[in-house]
């Protein structure tokens, strides 16, 4: 089950990594924030891209669970692009996009931005599994 914000589920892996805030702009837009804090940056001080691949796969995957009416989704595949560096206290969006929707798969792309501008873009597919 997906909340609006994302403490109430976060679990496991999650629960390690940090807070993830869900906002639902349409059907087919959503948008997902996450601070930049010490535990996520890497030995040059920059946002690691562990942490922006964890945003991408968890904003996309809860996009496409919204999209399949609340059944679950995995991750087929996941590709991203590193553009800039998020930084220390960053307020990082991630803007979801749903592309496409079939029966059994979900299309998404992410595009991951701070006040700078784009830090990450990533697409992924995602398969919509069996009740």
């Amino acid at each position: 089950m997906i909340k609006e914000n994302m403490d109430d589920t976060n679990s496991g892996y999650s629960r390690h990594v940090g807070e993830l805030k869900a906002k639902k702009i349409d059907d087919l837009n959503y948008e997902y924030h996450a601070e930049v804090k010490e535990i996520h940056l890497n030995t040059a001080k920059m946002a690691h891209g562990g942490f922006l691949t964890y945003i991408a796969d968890n904003a996309m995957g809860n996009a496409a669970h919204r999209a399949a009416v609340d059944k679950r989704c995995v991750t087929i595949s996941l590709e991203i692009k590193f553009v800039s560096a998020g930084k220390l206290g960053d307020n990082l969006i991630a803007k979801v996009k749903i592309k496409k929707k079939t029966r059994t798969l979900v299309f998404l792309t992410c595009e991951i931005v701070n006040s700078e501008g784009v830090v990450a873009v990533t697409s992924g597919v995602w398969k919509i599994l069996k009740a």
